[in-house]
This record gives C-alpha cells, structure tokens and sequence, in this order.
C-alpha cells in the first residue's frame, strides 16, 4: 500500500474522568472509523487525563484506568488500531504508557523514556522511565512511537531511525505558555532532521486547573519543515496519510490556522482556561466586580465569551471615591454585554465598620488600612452572593499586581479563578485592544484611562508603583529571565528603583501561597512552577 490513513484526536481528556475519557474514545474511534483512519492516536495519558498527579499513587484509580482500557481492548475488534495513553502498573513501578490495541488485543505497550521534571512537570514523583523503543507496523508501514519529552531529546528518535523505523508518531499533553508553540516547533525540526523521519505530532486541548493545554497539533516533514498547524485550543479530529514513496505525511482539510495571532491564541487559552475551570468543577456560572477598570473588563469580556451572558453577573460596589467614569463604563459594558448587572453601595457597610473600630484605632492616622477595609468589605459581599446564587467568582488581579502584592487579601484577592494571575498588565492592556479590533466590547475610555484602585481621593496606581511598561520590564527579567537585581539594573533601569521592585516581589510571597488558582500562560507563573520560601532571609 502506497499510504496509510490516520486520525490524530486533538481533544480533552480531564483528569480523573476514567469512564468519561473511554467513553469519549469510543465515540472518536467511531468518527474516525467512518472517514477511513486505519489508526487513531490519542495524547498522552488519555484515559487518566493529564496531569494526574497524586491520583496516580492510588492503588483503585490506576484499577479503573487499566479496566476501561481492557474494554477498549475488546471493543477493537472491526474498527482502526488504537494508540492511546495511560497509567500502569508493573509491580512497584508505575509506567508513563502507550498501548497499541487491534482486534480486541493490546498488542504492544510503550513506556515514555523520558520524563520531564522542570517548569510545573512532576513525572519523576511518580513514572519510572522506559528503556525499550516500539515501532507499530500498519499495512507494512512501520512507525516509531513515541510519548511527548521523548521528542525533546535526540535519542529516542534517533535509536528508532536505527531500528527502520520510516516515520514517527507522537502521542503528547504539553502545556501552552505564550513562546511554548515556537519553542515545540524548534524541537521537532531538529528531530525530524537529525532523524530523517517525518512527525505527526498530537496534542491535548483543555484547561486543566492553572494549565493550558493548546491542541496545535503538527505535521513536521523529513527536511524539518512544518508540514500543517492545527489550530489552538480547539477540539478536532484530525486526518492524515503518509506518503510511503515521500516519506511524509499529509494533512487531510485541516482547519486553518495560519490567522491565528499570538493575542488571538492568548485570548483564547483564557477563555478556555475559565470555560473549562467552571464545567469541570460544575458551576452553573460566575460572577465578578466590575469596577469600571481595566482588570475587571477584560474578565467580564472572557467570561462572556467564555460561558455566554446568561451564567455570568457583574456587580458595582461603589464608595464616594468611585469615580462617574467608571460608574458609566461599568454600566456601558454590562448592559451591552447582556449579563446580570447588580450596584451596591458600600458607604454604610465601610460606614459601619470604620464606627466600630474607631476606639481601637484612636491616635492612628488614616492609612492604608483604611483603603484595604473597602476592598475586604467588597470581597465579604462578593462572597455572600457567590454562596447564595452557587456562582463561581472570578478574581480580576493581574500578574504585576500579584508580583508586587498590589492586592488586598480577603478582598480584592478573593475569588475560586484568576483568569487574568499570569498575565502582566501591560498584556492585558493588548489583550483588551485585540478584543475591540471588530467593535466596541470594552468601552474605550476605560482602555486609555489611568489606572486606579479608587480607594481614596484622586488615586491612580502609579502613585505607588512605577509605570507599567518599566514595572513588567522589570518583573519579566526578575520572574521569568530569572536576572539578578544587578543584572537588571545594568540593562539600563534604575537601581533603587530595581532594588525596590524585586523587594516588594520577595516580600509579597505570603499572598500569592493563599491567592486563586488562574491559567499559566507565561514560562514561570506564580504556582507550581515557581516554588518560594514564604520566610526567607534572601533579598
């Protein structure tokens, strides 16, 4: 036969949904039988959903993934091979595997050879590494599988060139962040060139708690040229033949993905990010404050487009000190946005409580605690109609507010989702921008206003930070470059103001351990990639 015909599943499996993900592969396996596949390959860890973390290290999870994967073992009695992912178990060890099932058999099993333990993967804790290659021969093509990282290292593909292998298949759960997709790109050329073997390359989509995972599946040829490019973060069955007498595979109409822009897949990721967050976890909705800044209208704008108006709802929660813009650009966005909008005062609440505590702040002057008051009382009440309407809330803070600790625990920092946690304020400014490139979503004059916390008298952010331009230059070389204080003032900021950016980083540690969880999107995100002592005497 000159080809062979595959579907690649470019879709969500969520972790610990063992019955939903087999499930979900039949249905697959079924769509993918009907337009001619002879194989059907699914990510990395499909029927466990990844990443599983310490459902791995219970004995009755594993028992479930093994069992639905011997009744789909049985069921591929007519149908396409199957290449799909799972957990399992050989005595004491645990395997990162990849079973091959046909004609009601599991014909052959693969253990991932190497396994990632950097940025937020964890695979040491709990696989152990493979040694053995496998090579799938289908219609007498012969195929090297691989899982994922062993694509990211020479020497898997390069021993299954040495075994005849004529092409690779690459079954993966690798998380998005905003230069993930070039870096993967990068990667595969490599391979395919230093191999001389063509790459299908299959990727899950989903938001998986503070991961993304973008789909941007790929077809890399032999000379390390990229062959086609699925869209991201989006769910498809996609087809493919490989040309024996080329080498290569081919994209059967695959869905476009060449207009995709980098703040169109960012935007994306986000609104996925919180879609998948609220179904999962079974919230009918959520809501949010919108305060007629910047922050809070990007979120009501993802969660619309996310979830649709009718689950989500905003509510104002003015004082004296909220401004007349930002009462109209609050009221202008949600009434065009169509969603549930709510305004409740809280003068007599800040009222009430600044009598109660007077006696004990006698001889005090007014602060900053003051101003945080506000903010606590606003999540107190944001809170109470979570509970009562069984809505999820959103928090609104962005990540250079979150570096800084420009953020009020208890109040502005209370939330079960941060959409916006790992995205600098200067991206959500962009973002906002991308998000009006049709039409009028985010009023503009609250896009190209200053930004401001309005808790006292004509206050505006930078009256306590530095521009956010110089701000996330900062924190980007201090975060993610992973720079030293003076290496970044050698690069041309200024010192003092270097020194006291990194201190308000370190010191603020304590709020980012209790704030949301919210999508990763940067290659160090405040989570399980970025690990700091709360007490630490390094400054």
């Amino acid at each position: 036969m000159s080809s062979i015909r595959l579907a690649l599943a470019q879709h969500d499996f969520p972790v610990g949904a063992v019955e939903a993900n087999a499930a979900a592969v039949r249905r697959l396996v079924d769509a993918a039988h009907g337009a001619g596949a002879q194989l059907v390959a699914f990510p990395e860890l499909t029927l466990s959903g990844y990443p599983p973390e310490d459902l791995l290290l219970r004995p009755s999870f594993l028992t479930a993934c093994n069992e639905q994967l011997q009744q789909l073992a049985s069921a591929s009695q007519d149908g396409p091979m199957l290449v799909l992912g799972h957990p399992q178990a050989r005595g004491e060890q645990l395997y990162n595997a990849a079973s091959v099932l046909r004609r009601g058999q599991i014909r052959s099993t693969y253990y991932k050879q190497a396994l990632p333990n950097y940025t937020v993967f964890d695979e040491k804790r709990y696989f152990t590494p493979g040694e053995a290659s496998c090579i799938i021969e289908l219609e007498g093509v012969r195929m090297g599988l691989l899982i994922c990282e062993d694509i990211w290292v020479p020497r898997p593909a390069l021993q299954l060139a040495a075994q005849g292998a004529e092409c690779l298949l690459v079954i993966n759960a690798s998380p998005y962040d905003q230069s993930q997709a070039a870096r993967r790109e990068v990667v595969l050329a490599e391979r395919a060139r230093e191999s001389g073997l063509s790459i299908a390359y299959v990727n899950q989509v989903g938001g998986q708690d503070d991961l993304l995972f973008d789909g941007a599946s790929l077809l890399i040829g032999r000379d390390g040229r990229i062959r086609a490019r699925a869209p991201a973060f989006q769910e498809h069955l996609l087809l493919v033949e490989f040309d024996r007498a080329d080498a290569n595979w081919i994209a059967i109409d695959w869905p476009d993905a060449s207009a995709d822009s980098p703040d169109a897949v960012l935007y994306a990721g986000l609104v996925r990010g919180i879609r998948d967050y609220v179904d999962k976890n079974g919230f009918p909705g959520v809501l949010l404050g919108l305060s007629g800044g910047i922050d809070s209208a990007l979120t009501l704008a993802l969660a619309v487009d996310a979830l649709g108006p009718e689950r989500v709802m905003a509510v104002m929660l003015p004082t004296r000190f909220t401004s007349q813009l930002s009462h109209d650009g609050a009221r202008r966005q949600a009434e065009a946005a169509g969603v549930a909008y709510h305004v409740l005062p809280i003068e007599g609440p800040f009222a009430s409580v600044m009598e109660q505590l007077t006696p004990a702040f006698a001889g005090k002057p007014a602060d900053t605690t003051e101003e945080n008051l506000q903010s606590r009382i606003r999540g107190l009440m944001l809170m109470a109609l979570s509970n009562k309407h069984g809505a999820l809330l959103l928090s609104t803070g962005n990540k250079s507010e979150m570096a800084v600790g420009y953020a009020t625990l208890y109040g502005d920092m209370c939330g079960a989702y941060a959409p916006l946690k790992d995205v600098y304020k200067t991206v959500v400014y962009q973002l906002a921008r991308w998000r009006n490139r049709g039409g009028e979503i985010i009023p503009w004059e609250v896009i190209e206003r200053p930004p401001s916390a309005e808790l006292r008298e004509n206050q505006t952010d930078q009256d306590s930070l530095p521009d956010y331009d110089q701000l996330d230059a900062i924190l980007a070389r201090f975060i993610e470059g992973q720079q030293s204080k003076a290496e970044i003032a050698a690069a041309g900021f200024d010192a003092e103001l270097v020194f006291k950016v990194v201190r308000l980083v370190l010191a603020n540690e304590f709020k980012r351990r209790q704030s949301a969880p919210g999508p990763r999107v940067t290659r160090c995100a405040f989570g399980r990639e970025r690990r700091y002592p709360i007490t630490s005497g390094w400054r």
